[in-house]
């Protein structure tokens, strides 16, 4: 098992490498999130000692499980799934230091409401529904400038750029499309120079389609099966709008 994670993970670092330098990109632009949505924590330890240090779960409950577990060994925990405002408390528990997946302002004004009383801060990046899927979260695209600037009001939160899931397609163009949204948005915001509001950030691509995110700008890539392995449940069960 310990080969077979850091085998992975080479190969994965290797075709960002790749890719960095066919889009003439600096591979030091790019981070390596693991994705270790239904991993065990003795797997996710196998990862961070090969030097790995950023992970993330999508839901608060398998982030609390495996909590003190991974405590001992260093690393970074941001959460990337969607955050239901009565989770909040037990988030904070666990040293996350950014939220991907804030989409709404009635999340962001709770969440803030708690940073306050726990005086504390938090990174955040806005996550944008680009494929228009209505079984995906995130921001309608035309209402993500106004997103911010409300957002930008909490002092407590500290956008630093933006998120996203590709379409779920075979069709490279139709994934691409999505990245470039978001690469857009992107520039909107930077020109209208909001204060307090960095957008560094745009986490985008996954173990399929990285590539493309890379090529399109992505600075923070999301892999979970291509260094794990398959999971027992599929992504639908993450990312549908039901559960």
């Amino acid at each position: 098992m310990h080969e077979f994670i850091a085998e992975n993970i080479q190969v994965i670092q290797q075709r960002i490498d790749e890719t960095c330098k066919a889009s003439r990109r600096d591979p030091r632009e790019v981070k390596l999130l693991l994705a270790t949505k239904t991993v065990p924590a003795e797997r996710i330890e196998i990862a961070l000692q090969t030097g790995q240090t950023l992970i993330a779960e999508n839901k608060v409950q398998e982030l609390k499980d495996k909590f003190e577990y991974l405590n001992a060994v260093p690393h970074v925990n941001h959460f990337i799934g969607h955050l239901q405002t009565n989770k909040i408390k037990d988030l904070l528990k666990c040293n996350v230091s950014c939220i991907h997946s804030i989409d709404r302002i009635d999340l962001a004004e709770k969440l803030h409401q708690r940073l306050l009383k726990e005086d504390k801060t938090m990174e955040v990046l806005i996550q944008v529904n680009t494929s228009f899927e209505e079984s995906k979260y995130g921001a309608a695209p035309e209402e993500v400038i106004g997103l911010v600037q409300q957002i930008a009001t909490l002092s407590t939160l500290k956008i630093k750029g933006l998120m996203t899931i590709g379409i779920l397609s075979a069709e490279a163009e139709q994934v691409r499309a999505c990245f470039k949204l978001l690469k857009q948005i992107q520039q909107q915001i930077i020109a209208l120079a909001i204060p307090g509001v960095s957008m560094q950030e745009l986490s985008m691509g996954m173990s399929g389609d990285l590539a493309i995110a890379i090529a399109e700008g992505a600075t923070i890539v999301r892999v979970g099966t291509a260094i794990f392995g398959q999971r027992p449940t599929p992504d639908s069960y993450y990312w549908n709008e039901h559960n």
